[in-house]
């Protein structure tokens, strides 16, 4: 098999959210794992000077409206929620923690977590709410509370958000494949398109 898909995502961005929905069926088709990379997009935007799309002039009007036709497309539950954006901290290092253990609990919490936010409005910001939606998904409530604490998990989270903005990485979701970029959720048609190919 060759080397994984790298996914990098904000769990804040709908985007990312629709990508979750939908990478590791794209990959399987095609032999391909993948590695699911949460980061803190935030510290992307302050190294481009960037803000929320929704935060935008004219930019932010379209976009909410892009998001709530694509899900439809999609057929991807999206209620808009508030607040948003968000933080995301507690969300990512519950997923570096339980990655530890065992990757495919680490993707099924993370989508877990995508559809708290995106499709029942729950604040996934909250350290609490994060360990209620790992918990409803099997997850030991305590020993989470107690891992996304631990350094090496907030290290790790540092780790990939300032590797993410050193390798380029400004976006949610983005995929690198075998080395080459792909920003956005429109793009993993060109993704599929790439593996297809192997490359133009």
């Amino acid at each position: 098999m060759s080397d994984p898909i790298e996914f990098y995502f904000d769990f804040s961005s709908p985007y990312g959210y629709f990508a979750a929905e939908g990478i590791d069926d794209l990959a399987a088709r095609h032999g391909r794992g993948v590695a699911w990379r949460p980061y803190l997009m935030g510290v992307a935007m302050k190294a481009t000077g960037s803000s929320p799309l929704v935060h935008r002039p004219l930019i932010g009007a379209y976009s909410r409206h892009d998001m709530e036709r694509s899900a439809r497309r999609l057929k991807v539950p999206l209620h808009f929620p508030e607040p948003f954006p968000i933080a995301t901290i507690a969300a990512c290092r519950a997923v570096y923690w339980m990655e530890r253990s065992d990757a495919d609990e680490a993707k099924s919490l993370a989508r877990a977590l995508y559809r708290a936010y995106f499709a029942n409005s729950r604040n996934i910001s909250e350290t609490e709410v994060v360990a209620d939606v790992a918990s409803e998904s099997g997850a030991d409530r305590d020993a989470l509370l107690a891992g996304i604490q631990e350094p090496a998990v907030k290290d790790r989270l540092k780790a990939v958000t300032n590797g993410a903005v050193e390798r380029g990485i400004f976006g949610s979701p983005f995929f690198m494949v075998d080395g080459e970029p792909f920003w956005g959720h429109d793009r993993m048609d060109e993704v599929e398109r790439w593996l297809d190919t192997g490359g133009w």
